[in-house]
C-alpha cells in the first residue's frame, strides 16, 4: 500500500513539476520586469503627492501590489485548465461579462470615472471595470466560434464570421454606451486580427477595417462621442483646441517626456512627475514618469520587453496546435500590441488620447486583472503545445 500511495504522491509531483516547467521562462520574466517597472513608476507618481496632501504616500503603492497578486492568481487559474476545455466554459464567462456590462449602465450600481459611467464599486474603495474583462470573453468567444470545424472545412464560412461578429458586437454596443471608445478600438483591433488568423476570406478583414473607419467618423458627426471625447480629438488635430484640459494634458505629456534627456532625471526624482504637472499619470500617463525619470534608455527598456512579450506571444500562437490556441494567442497579441502602441503614442501626441492604460505598468485593478489573465492564456497554450 505504502508503495501504491509513493507511487501516485510522485506521479502528482511530476505532473506538477513538468507544468511549471512547461511555462514559457522568456514570457515571465519580460512580464516580471515590466510589473516590477511599473510598481516603482506608480509609486513615484504618487508618493509626492499623497505627502504633500498629509496622506499616506504608500497608498497606491500598496493597493497597486495587492492588484498584481490579485492578477498572479488569476493568471494562475487561467493556466491550470487546459485552453482546449475553455470551450465548454465560454457561455458562462460571457454571459458574466454581458451582464456586467449592463450592470454598470444602471443607475445606482455603475459609477461615472472621467465622463465614462463605467466602473462598479466595490467595498474598500475598489472598483471594477466589467469591459475590461470583457476582452477576455470576447476573444475566447470568437476563437471557439471560428475554430470549430464541421465536415472538415478548412476555413470558417461566412454564416461562422457572422457568428463571430455577433459575439462582439452586443457587448461593442454597451460599451459604446458608458462611453469608452479607447476600449471598443483595442477590441475590434483584436477582432479584426482573429478574423484574419482564421484563414476567412480576405474581404471580411477589408470590410471590417472600412466599416470602422466609417463607423468612427459617423460617432464623431452623429454626436455618439461625449463632448470630452470630441475635444481630445480636436486637441490631437490641434493641440491649442482645448488650452485648460486635453490640449493642456497633451503639452504636459511631451514637456515632460522629453525632459528626461537620455538617462532621465533619475527614479523618485522628476520635477515634473512630483509637481503633478500631467495629470492621472499613475493610469493613463504613466509613461510620461519613465520619460523623465528614466530617460530614452529606461523608456526604450520598457519597449523591448513589451516586443519581447509580442515575439514570444507570437512564436507560441505560431507552434499551436489547434486553431482554437491560435486565434486565442492571436486576440490576445492585437490586445497588447494596440493597446501598448495606443497609450505610448497617445502621451507622446503620435496618437488621439482615448484614457487606455498601458498594460502591466499603469495603476488599475481591473485593466491588472484581464493583462494578467491574458499572460495566462499564452502560458496555458505553450505549456500544451508538447504531446
Amino acid at each position: 500500500m505504502s508503495a501504491i500511495i509513493s507511487t501516485y504522491s510522485a506521479r502528482r509531483r511530476g505532473r506538477r513539476d513538468s507544468f511549471i516547467s512547461g511555462l514559457d521562462p522568456i514570457l515571465s520574466l519580460a512580464v516580471a520586469g515590466l510589473l516590477i517597472i511599473g510598481t516603482l513608476l506608480v509609486y513615484s507618481a504618487t508618493k509626492s503627492w499623497y505627502t504633500s496632501i498629509g496622506l499616506d504616500p504608500q497608498y497606491y503603492l500598496k493597493r497597486h501590489i495587492i492588484n498584481i497578486s490579485i492578477g498572479g492568481l488569476l493568471a494562475l487559474s487561467a493556466m491550470i485548465i487546459d485552453y482546449r476545455l475553455l470551450r465548454a466554459y465560454t457561455p458562462i464567462l460571457y454571459g458574466l461579462s454581458v451582464l456586467g456590462l449592463i450592470a454598470v449602465l444602471i443607475p445606482g450600481v455603475g459609477s461615472t470615472v472621467n465622463g465614462a459611467r463605467a466602473w462598479i464599486s466595490l467595498p474598500g474603495g475598489f472598483q471594477i471595470q466589467p469591459a475590461e474583462l470583457a476582452k477576455i470573453s470576447i476573444i475566447v468567444g470568437i476563437s471557439l466560434v471560428l475554430s470549430e470545424r464541421i465536415h472538415d472545412r478548412e476555413a470558417p464560412t461566412h454564416p461562422d464570421v457572422i457568428r463571430a461578429l455577433a459575439i462582439a458586437a452586443f457587448p461593442i454596443l454597451l460599451i459604446l454606451l458608458q462611453p469608452d471608445m479607447g476600449t471598443v478600438i483595442i477590441i475590434s483591433a483584436s477582432v479584426v486580427t482573429m478574423v484574419a488568423v482564421s484563414g476567412a476570406p480576405s474581404r471580411w478583414v477589408a470590410g471590417l477595417l472600412i466599416v470602422a473607419l466609417v463607423g468612427g467618423f459617423a460617432a464623431v458627426k452623429v454626436g455618439v462621442l461625449s463632448e470630452y471625447q470630441v475635444k481630445r480629438l480636436q486637441s490631437f488635430v490641434n493641440p491649442s483646441a482645448d488650452p485648460q484640459q486635453s490640449g493642456y494634458q497633451l503639452r504636459q505629456s511631451r514637456i515632460t517626456i522629453g525632459s528626461g534627456g537620455f538617462l532621465g532625471k533619475g527614479l523618485f526624482t522628476g520635477p515634473q512627475t512630483n509637481g503633478r504637472f500631467v495629470p492621472e499619470q499613475q493610469t493613463d500617463f504613466i509613461f510620461t514618469v519613465a520619460g523623465e525619470e528614466l530617460g530614452f534608455v529606461g523608456s526604450s527598456f520598457i519597449l523591448l520587453l513589451f516586443l519581447i512579450i509580442l515575439l514570444r506571444a507570437f512564436r507560441i500562437a505560431r507552434r499551436s496546435q489547434d486553431l482554437f490556441g491560435r486565434l486565442v494567442c492571436a486576440g490576445v497579441i492585437a490586445w497588447f500590441a494596440f493597446q501598448a502602441f495606443e497609450n505610448i503614442g497617445m502621451t507622446m501626441g503620435l496618437m488621439p488620447m482615448t484614457g487606455v492604460p498601458l498594460p502591466f505598468l499603469s495603476y488599475g485593478g481591473s485593466s491588472m486583472f484581464a493583462n494578467l489573465i491574458g499572460v495566462g492564456l499564452l502560458q496555458n497554450v505553450y505549456a500544451r503545445q508538447r504531446p
